[in-house]
């Protein structure tokens, strides 16, 4: 029979470039998927890595998707080096666009744009608010953060829904469930004329310089992870279980609700059902494949927003389901896990006889 065995020590050549054979795999069983669907491979794979950079326009349109997968990873990050398991970024992400909503409904013609700062801190103290649910529940009650954190998604999804189809439908909408569209006050400002591409993406940026420096460079930074990694040797040490806690969902939730808010606040420019868009569960696909690394998840943001805009061109030029995008995703997420066992572990062929003694 066959039973994995762990190796003596890990490599440190695999640990790097594990998620680039986890990539090449993805687009080998990718290659197999077209086929089986009856679809030109080559045509399928050049939708999905090659068209989305093929021009100024495109590229633009990828940075406008890997800005929210970046800031949520990056807050994800700290919780997963800290050993708390935030699986409700998405509900974090939703609460802060409808806090940033709430501040942008409040403009008029006449608003300065100084506005854009409170909706972006509206969006943050929203995020940080939800997260910090999930953190008291833990903390008061040792809930499971897992369950608490990924049912809270649905009950931001319902509070979503009850503001644009109740209190804050726009009248003038023809009934559709939305809210107004924001004035342009309201609009985050963009790098640059002709593109979508907004301050979002520098802020993304900031963050994965302020992340490298908090965990590689601080004391706070090393008391978090020491945390997550040795909770005994933490203790010891006298670092607080439970500041860490906050610490890791605070900063979490309001990367996650800042994202929302840039969200809102710029490509889709008002609040509707469609708000929730899975940036909050991709973004934990993004987290790992960039090693929990700031600046691997640059990259790893990068390659996920391919595949969202992969997955829409596969839709509209070959007819293939939208479903698509959530496929590669998963067999990423799929191939990475399994990379990674074969790296700490390798499989042994044990005898039966041996293997019942």
């Amino acid at each position: 029979m066959l039973k994995l065995e762990p190796r003596p020590e890990a490599s440190r050549f695999w640990s790097l470039a594990s998620p680039l054979l986890a990539l090449a795999i993805t687009v080998v069983l990718g290659t197999l998927l077209f086929v089986a669907l009856g679809k030109d491979p080559v045509q399928g794979l050049r939708v999905f890595f090659w068209e989305p950079v093929s021009n100024a326009y495109r590229i633009g349109e990828l940075l406008v998707k890997a800005t929210p997968l970046l800031l949520i990873a990056l807050g994800l990050a700290v919780c997963f080096r800290s050993n708390v398991w935030n699986i409700g970024a998405e509900g974090q992400f939703v609460i802060g666009a409808l806090a940033a909503g709430g501040i942008a409904l409040m403009a008029g013609k006449d608003t300065s744009r100084l506005i854009v700062i409170a909706i972006l801190l509206a969006g943050v103290l929203g995020g940080m608010a939800w997260a910090g649910l999930t953190a008291l529940l833990r903390d008061r009650f040792n809930a499971n953060e897992i369950l608490v954190s990924l049912m809270l998604v649905y009950v931001a999804t319902l509070v979503l829904n009850y503001m644009v189809f109740g209190p804050w439908k726009d009248p003038g909408g023809y009934n559709f469930p939305q809210t107004k569209t924001f004035a342009s006050a309201t609009q985050v400002p963009r790098l640059m004329q002709g593109s979508r591409v907004s301050i979002g993406a520098l802020l993304a940026l900031a963050g994965v310089a302020a992340l490298w420096v908090y965990l590689f460079r601080t004391r706070a930074g090393f008391a978090q992870q020491v945390g997550g990694l040795a909770p005994a040797a933490a203790r010891y040490a006298g670092f607080s279980s439970r500041r860490a806690l906050w610490t890791a969902l605070l900063i979490s939730g309001g990367a996650a609700g800042l994202a929302g808010a840039l969200e809102v606040a710029g490509p889709i420019g008002q609040l509707t059902p469609y708000v929730p868009a899975g940036y909050g569960f991709a973004a934990i696909i993004v987290a790992f494949v960039g090693r929990l690394h700031p600046v691997g998840m640059v990259f790893s943001a990068l390659l996920m927003s391919m595949f969202y805009i992969g997955g829409e061109l596969a839709q509209s030029r070959l007819g293939l389901p939208k479903s698509l995008t959530g496929v590669f995703q998963g067999l990423l997420l799929f191939t990475l896990l399994a990379c990674d066992t074969l790296m700490a572990y390798r499989i042994r062929l044990k005898p039966a006889a041996k293997a019942a003694a």
